[in-house]
């Protein structure tokens, strides 16, 4: 009888949690890019925000 190949399994799954987190940022990134390149007037409101959201 066969046995489960465990090692390989657990690569799969990494492989697609990490193609998940890939695609999860690109949206992110998209998403972000038109909001900050479409608003010109309010350009200084949103630089002023993100330090606070990263820090």
């Amino acid at each position: 009888m066969a046995q489960p190949n465990y090692q390989y399994e657990k690569r799969q799954k990494e492989l697609a949690k990490k193609k998940k987190k890939e695609e999860k940022q690109k949206e992110k990134t998209l998403k972000n890019e038109p909001e900050s390149s479409g608003d010109s007037a309010p350009a200084p409101e949103p630089q002023a925000q993100d330090p606070s959201q990263q820090g």
